[in-house]
Parts: C-alpha cells; structure tokens; sequence
C-alpha cells in the first residue's frame, strides 16, 4: 500500500488511546484504489505525521503519486518529511519553533528539502522511476516576533467541567496564527474548502501549461504529444534523475493563514482530479461531513466517486478536517 503514517501525541486516558488524534485540532482520513481495469501495479504513497517535527498540533501531510515504477514515491513517503524537519530545525534553533517561525520560513525549508530529496534519490534509488509530490504542513506561529511565551490559556472551569468537552493538547493564545504551508510538484493538488468554496494550493506541472512549456523549450527541451520530450506529461517531479535538466524538483509553494471558515483540505493524486473538479470534490465531502464528520469515511466515499466516474488512474485521496472549536480557546 505504500503507507507511511505516524500517530498522535499521548492521549489523557484509556478510553481515547485508539483514537490518534485525540487531542488535536484536525484529523486525517485517507483512502486509496489500485484500479484493477486499467492499472497492474499500485504507484501511490501517501505520509501523514501528527506533532510533526516535535512540535504539539503541528501536522504533515503528503501524496506522491510514482511513475515508470514505485521506488521513488516510496523513498518520499519514508524520508522527505525528515529532509523537512531538518530545515525546518535549522532555521528556528530554539526548540519552541512556532515562536520562531517567520514568513517564508518553511516555504524555503521546503524548497531546499525537495533539491536535497533530488540529490539523494539519484545516488539511493535505482532505475529511473519518478513521482509527484504534494505535501502540506499545518503549524501554529506567533503573530509577533517575541522571544517571550505567554501563558496558555485553559478552556475555562465551565468548558473543563463538562464531561463531553474537547480538550486540546496545544491552546492558543490571541498571539497566535495557524497556517498552513504547501508544496508541490507534477499534477498532484492540493485544495482548500472556504467559505463553501474551492481554492487550489497548488500548481498543475504539465507539459500543457504554457508557462511550463516555455521553461523547458528555454532550456534546450522539447515538448511533443504533450510531453517533455516524449516521455513525461509532467514537467516536475521528484526523482527523474536521466531527465533532470528539464524536469525540475523545485517545487510551488503557498502559505495560508487558517481560520474559523475553513473546513478541510483534500490532497489528492491526479487520479481523482482527472475525473472530478475542485469544487465538487469539496462539495461531496461536504455533504458527506453532514452524516458524519469522520474523514476517513470521505476519503473512502470520494475515492470511490473517483472510480464511479470511470478514472484510469490510480486513486489516492487524503483529506485532512479542522477543528474549528480550538479558535475559540485562545479568546
């Protein structure tokens, strides 16, 4: 299956240990489909880590979707996110990093784990596979650039003396943001559900997009049926060592600050976009939040919508749903 998955922090009693995410302000639920009909072998990895890079309430989230063989996406999903937590470490050396964390930070942390990904794949990985990659880290950070830690604020007697009251591991103060940064390369999308719209995080590397092919006939490549230079239909990857000249890992990153409004984001392999548009993607997990609110059950319902619509691909759906309620401890 290619899972490369990392649990929660400690959960505060018996009744809750099976649930990974007890405590923190999203959870995950990921689905994924060989598709028998048309695809011989499973190329898709996915990673989600919670308390990512040690931290309380931070969350990793990545799709690589492989191609000419699995060796790459696989060595993705087992090391990229510790490439990351390196970067990341070195830029905010105090320990608690989401007081040190400044804008652009971590889209340069991901811009160097990716080129550091590149290198290491060529030298680690055999064959001449490749993948996509889209990848998402959910962080709090303080608005000001102090040194000095405020107090937490504790949900109040009222809210701690109810039994069915949430209790989160990490609260914030009215001096703290959450945000989330994204990457990607190739044709795996990363969407964001606001204000009951779609809005994509991402950037679709094709070898249709005309910035694209103006990039790689700039340097010397070509772009025939659709292709770089035959081969790839994407113009970014990771790995793709014997075409790396053309076919960049830098990837396209965003920064957004979250907030009440939004719901959920969906990663996604172009197995599913082939066949479904942002906006009704958001809008069937949406209604299948209306019975349940469980993310797992919405990635499996949209990965078979994803089958349903007759895709050709491999399908890989992760959908990560915020707790809006932890915006209100921080008041």
């Amino acid at each position: 299956m290619g899972v490369s998955a990392a649990a929660a922090g400690s959960a505060s009693n018996d009744s809750n240990t099976l649930d990974p995410f007890y405590g923190l302000s999203f959870k995950v639920g990921v689905a994924e489909n060989k598709n028998v009909a048309y695809r011989s072998k499973m190329e898709d990895v996915h990673t989600y880590i919670a308390n990512f890079a040690e931290q309380v309430d931070w969350g990793y989230f990545a799709i690589f979707d492989g191609h000419a063989g699995k060796e790459t996406a696989r060595w993705c999903g087992n090391n990229l996110h510790n490439l990351l937590e390196s970067e990341i470490a070195q830029t905010c050396s105090n320990g608690d990093r989401r007081s040190k964390v400044l804008s652009g930070d971590i889209q340069q942390s991901f811009c160097e784990a990716f080129e550091k990904a590149d290198e290491l794949i060529e030298k680690e990985c055999t064959g001449s596979s490749g993948c996509t990659a889209a990848v998402a880290v959910l962080v709090w950070e303080r608005k000001e650039d102090t040194d000095i830690d405020e107090p937490m604020k504790s949900p109040g007697p009222e809210k701690e003396s109810t039994p069915n009251a949430k209790q989160f591991e990490f609260i914030p103060t009215s001096n703290h943001k959450r945000v989330l940064y994204t990457s990607n390369v190739g044709d795996s999308r990363i969407v964001i559900y606001r204000d009951n719209k779609a809005y994509r995080l991402s950037y679709d590397h094709k070898a249709t997009d005309l910035n694209e092919i103006a990039r790689i006939r700039d340097t010397g490549g070509l772009i025939l049926k659709s292709r770089v230079n035959g081969f790839l239909a994407v113009t970014r990857s990771l790995g793709d060592s014997y075409m790396k000249d053309l076919v960049v890992g830098r990837p396209f990153t965003t920064s957004l600050e979250i907030s009440p409004t939004d719901e959920f984001i969906i990663l996604a392999c172009d197995g599913l976009w082939d066949v479904i548009s942002d906006q009704k993607a958001c809008e069937f997990v949406t209604e299948c939040f209306k019975s349940s609110k469980d993310p797992q059950r919405a990635a499996r319902l949209l990965c078979q919508l994803a089958m349903d619509e007759a895709t050709t691909d491999n399908v890989t759906v992760m959908i990560v749903r915020f707790d809006e309620d932890v915006f209100q401890l921080g008041i």
